[in-house]
């Protein structure tokens, strides 16, 4: 690891100085987009450290469906990969890089021998918690909101135009293709939404965001 990334991964990972005083003990790596960084039932290589990119962590079912987990930016950590480096278990999840990234790579026993110091540890729990939190509410999600507010909240923040598959949205929910499609195609009914390949034209946010404010049913 050079004097730069080392910088950076010290002011993104503050802890890191105090639990690891070799910057050679972390591998660094430059990922390209769409790669596989770990997948499911697989031994975890050791702990990702992102410099730059961002990476989404996925959990996959028999029939074929995903449902997106969370994603991990600079400054944030893989509770898949934490949680089996705990308890040397495989992995329940798979991560794929959604941009380049770069990231620097703790070996499971470089993270171990980190977890001594308290410093290291505390953060990795802070950030452990941070991110089960996360989890909870997208469990919330799932169980009690609708599926159309839950699409229409999808739908916003991104401009007038949102470049996404009606599969792609179908994996960020956690559910299938054809549901969404329904009711994309209710929405452009309405005059909310233009359809068109791979793209989603917003011509109606205030009645999305009317529409993703109702309360859970």
């Amino acid at each position: 690891m050079n004097t730069t990334d080392w910088q950076t991964l010290a002011q993104l990972y503050p802890a890191i100085g105090e639990a690891v005083s070799a910057p050679d003990a972390l591998a660094v790596m430059d990922v390209p987009t769409g790669t596989t960084l770990f997948r499911e039932q697989e031994r975890c290589g050791g702990f990702p450290l992102l410099l730059s990119g961002e990476v989404r962590v996925s959990r996959s079912a028999s029939s074929g469906r995903e449902l997106e987990l969370y994603r991990v930016v600079p400054g944030e950590m893989c509770l898949v990969s934490s949680s089996c480096l705990f308890v040397d278990q495989p992995l329940s999840a798979h991560g794929v890089t959604v941009k380049p990234t770069r990231l620097a790579l703790l070996s499971p026993a470089a993270f171990r021998e980190a977890l001594g110091h308290t410093g290291f540890r505390d953060f990795v729990l802070g950030l452990f918690a941070a991110r089960l939190a996360d989890l909870t509410g997208l469990i919330e999600a799932i169980a009690f909101q609708r599926l159309d507010s839950r699409l229409a909240a999808a739908l916003l923040g991104h401009g007038t135009q949102v470049h996404a598959t009606h599969q792609a949205l179908a994996d960020e929910l956690g559910t299938v293709r054809e549901i969404v499609t329904r009711l994309l195609h209710r929405f452009e009914r309405d005059g909310w939404v233009e359809l068109s390949r791979e793209c989603i034209t917003v011509c109606n946010s205030a009645a999305l965001r009317s529409l993703a404010a109702l309360q859970p049913r």
